[in-house]
C-alpha cells in the first residue's frame, strides 16, 4: 500500500491519501449538498418578491465547499465569505462597465477582487468567481448592473452563512463561525506534568491531525516547518530574557556598589 501511495504521489501531482474519517466525509459532502438544495429552494421562493429574475451563483457551490467541508477555516468565516463575495461582485461589475475588452475586464477584475480582499482582511478563493461571473454572465447579469451586487450577490452570500451557521452548530464537534479555542485533549494536556518534551517528527504531526477528527487544511511538513521556526523563537526569546535579566542584576549590583561607595 505504501509503494502504491508513492507511485500515485508521482504520477499525479498533489496525491496524497488522507485520514479523514468517514464520518467526518459523509457529514462534509451531505451538509454541503443540503445547503445547496437550501440555497436553491431559498433563493426560488425569495425571487417572487423581487423585480429582477434572482440567480443562484455557481460561485456559491466554491463557497458550499469551504464552509461544510473546512468550517474551522478562516477562508470560511462569515466575513471572508460576505465581504469576498460582495467586494468581488462590485468590483467585477465596474470592470465589466468600464472596460469594453472582456478578456482584459475579467483579469482585471479578478486581480482587484483579490488585492482588495487582502487589503480588507477577507480572503475568500470561491469570491474570485463571482467577479468572473459579473464580468462574463452575459447580457442578463449586465443588464441588472448594481442591482448583481445589493441583491443577488447579497442574498445569495448571506443565505450561505446563515445555513453554515445553522447546519455546522447542528453536529457535534462542529463550531460556526469559528471561535478560537483549543480542542478537549488541550485542558488534559495542560494538566499533566511534561518534565521533558520528546523531539517531534513528522509521523508524530501526521498521527495528531489524524485525531482531530475533521479536515485540517495542513500537512505533518507544514507543522513540522512551524514547530522549528516556533522553537527556534523561543530560543532567541528565551536567551534575549536570560541576557536581559543579567543586565539588570549586573546594574542593581553595580548601583549597590556606588551606594556602599558613597557610604
Amino acid at each position: 500500500m505504501l509503494n502504491l501511495n508513492k507511485i500515485m504521489s508521482l504520477l499525479l501531482l498533489g496525491y496524497k491519501p488522507n485520514s479523514i474519517p468517514v464520518r467526518e466525509k459523509f457529514i462534509g459532502s451531505t451538509t454541503a449538498g443540503l445547503a445547496i438544495l437550501c440555497l436553491v429552494l431559498l433563493v426560488g421562493y425569495v425571487d417572487l418578491a423581487l423585480s429582477i429574475k434572482l440567480l443562484v451563483l455557481a460561485s456559491m457551490g466554491a463557497s458550499a465547499f469551504l464552509l461544510f467541508v473546512v468550517p474551522h477555516s478562516p477562508l470560511a468565516q462569515p466575513w471572508p465569505v460576505l465581504g469576498g463575495h460582495l467586494i468581488a461582485a462590485f468590483v467585477g461589475v465596474a470592470c465589466a462597465k468600464w472596460i469594453s475588452a472582456a478578456p482584459l475586464a475579467t483579469a482585471l477584475a479578478v486581480l482587484i477582487s483579490v488585492y482588495t480582499m487582502y487589503q480588507m482582511h477577507c480572503l475568500h478563493p470561491p469570491a474570485a468567481a463571482t467577479a468572473m461571473i459579473a464580468v462574463l454572465g452575459g447580457a442578463e447579469v449586465h443588464a441588472i448592473g448594481w442591482q448583481f451586487c445589493f441583491e443577488v450577490v447579497a442574498i445569495n452570500a448571506s443565505m450561505m452563512v446563515l445555513l453554515a451557521i445553522i447546519l455546522n452548530n447542528l453536529v457535534r464537534g462542529r463550531h460556526y463561525p469559528m471561535r478560537h479555542q483549543h480542542h478537549v485533549h488541550h485542558t488534559q494536556f495542560a494538566q499533566q506534568p511534561h518534565p521533558e518534551l520528546p523531539e517531534l517528527d513528522e509521523q508524530d504531526f501526521k498521527w495528531a491531525l489524524a485525531q482531530m477528527e475533521e479536515f485540517i487544511d495542513v500537512n505533518e511538513e507544514d507543522l513540522v516547518d512551524l514547530y522549528e521556526f516556533a522553537l527556534e523563537h523561543a530560543e532567541t526569546r528565551q536567551q534575549t530574557s536570560r541576557k536581559r535579566q543579567a543586565r539588570k542584576c549586573k546594574s542593581r549590583i553595580e548601583h549597590s556598589r556606588q551606594q556602599q561607595g558613597k557610604r
